[in-house]
């Protein structure tokens, strides 16, 4: 059964922590989510959104239940569920997953790559599941109408998660206050899970001259 907006539409820590092992599907693929990380727009300063709209996170701060996908580092995608309520720019990285279906159209978009490792982090998910800015600020819980394209991407129930087995701890890559762990220990993840990606801190990057 596909997930309500009603299950968006509440805070981000509760989203990121009930997606794990819930069905993502797209292009023809679908994958288990095992690993999530929350952001809260304006009160958590390792969000996009902490310093205000801008035309790249626009779509955080329309209503839950649409996606935002953006590019980072000049070569990647990445995938965001849009949570909470709107105005709020509260979003969950959807980080890694097993695939479950669409092997072969999987194995096609990553020749050479061992299957653990096909959505072992965000921007190999959303390699895997082609996606790409295209798909950016598209209502993934009812199709829209008018001059915006409904998207062909679900989100569905899957095996409950055990508490016992869901673990927390600092965001990947996010430098600066947003990822002190203790503060913003908001990355959840399947104890065990061999497609978990592996945790690095963020790096500060200097401006050259």
């Amino acid at each position: 059964m596909t997930l309500p907006r009603e299950f968006f539409a509440r805070p981000v820590l509760d989203v990121a922590r009930d997606l794990l092992g819930a069905h993502l599907s797209h292009g023809g693929v679908t994958l288990r989510v095992t690993e999530t990380e929350a952001y809260a727009g304006h009160r958590d300063p390792g969000s996009h959104a902490f310093r205000g709209e801008t035309p790249r996170t626009a779509p955080m701060f329309g209503p839950a239940g649409v996606t935002y996908v953006y590019f980072t580092y000049g070569m990647h995608w990445m995938l965001c569920l849009v949570a909470g309520q709107p105005g709020t720019a509260e979003a969950v990285l959807v980080r890694a997953g097993e695939v479950e279906q669409g092997h072969d159209v999987a194995a096609a978009r990553r020749p050479g790559i061992r299957e653990r490792d096909w959505c072992r982090g965000p921007a190999r998910l959303a390699t895997t599941l082609a996606l790409d800015g295209s798909h950016t600020g598209r209502d993934f819980c009812r199709p829209l109408l008018g001059d915006v394209e409904p998207i062909d991407l679900t989100v569905a129930h899957g095996a409950p998660v055990a508490d016992a087995v869901v673990r927390t701890g600092p965001r990947v890559g996010v430098s600066g206050p947003g990822g002190d762990g203790t503060a913003y220990p908001w990355r959840f993840w399947i104890d065990g899970e061999p497609t978990v990606s592996t945790y690095r801190p963020g790096v500060i990057r200097r401006r050259t001259r």
